[in-house]
């Protein structure tokens, strides 16, 4: 298991600079991470410096509420992959995930989706804001809508980020077909292999330095 590969090297701060992000990237660089997630007016610098690397543009889309109208997100996706992001995402709607409006939740992903052209779309369903029946139904929703990945959070919910009964939950609902990202509270190795061995293909967070060099020192 090439652990860095897993990664999607995180900056989502309100307060965050330019330099931050080119630093972000160099980090990315060095370890081969899968991705850099940036706020989407920093995709045009992330992808300048990352241009012809390993390492994909991640943004996120309709963050971190995702109570946005469909077509704001879906306009929103296309303008950041015409920017040069490689994979987008998106938050979708909450409120309408605790209806249980599962439909309107496949409408808003399929939206983007299709915005999103060949970019890898990942979506946030907020799961630690969800009761189990939540979780799958959209779950559900993002496979019938032909997302490439589910992922756990936004990691800005007060209810919490990323869970081993979450990510297992998400896994055994959508199979292998779509990906798995935990995202939200993971700040050390341990806490990293637990939700890769959970189920999770992918993990987003913002100490993926630190967890490589705590693999290191195990090494």
């Amino acid at each position: 298991m090439e652990l860095n590969r897993y990664f999607d090297h995180t900056l989502l701060k309100a307060e965050a600079t330019s330099d931050q992000v080119m630093k972000l990237c160099d980090e990315a660089l060095e370890y081969h991470f899968a991705s850099v997630c940036v706020n989407p007016v920093f995709v045009p610098l992330a992808a300048g410096k990352l241009e012809g690397s390993d390492v994909k543009v991640c943004t996120v889309i309709g963050f971190p509420l995702g109570a946005n109208e469909p077509a704001v997100k879906a306009m929103e996706a296309a303008l950041a992959v015409d920017e040069g992001a490689q994979e987008v995402d998106m938050v979708i709607n909450i409120g309408k995930a605790k209806e249980k409006e599962f439909g309107y939740i496949q409408d808003e992903i399929a939206r983007v989706k299709q915005a999103s052209r060949d970019a890898l779309l990942k979506v946030i369903i907020e799961s630690s804001a969800l009761s189990d029946d939540e979780i799958i139904g959209c779950c559900e929703a993002a496979v019938a809508a032909k997302a490439d990945f589910v992922k756990t959070s936004t990691g800005f919910h007060k209810t919490g980020g990323a869970s081993i009964h979450a990510v297992s939950l998400m896994r055994k609902t959508v199979g292998e077909g779509l990906g798995v990202k935990a995202s939200g509270g993971i700040h050390t190795l341990a806490e990293a292999e637990a939700m890769i061995e959970a189920g999770a293909s992918r993990i987003g967070c913002s100490a993926s330095v630190a967890i490589m060099k705590e693999l290191a020192a195990r090494s």
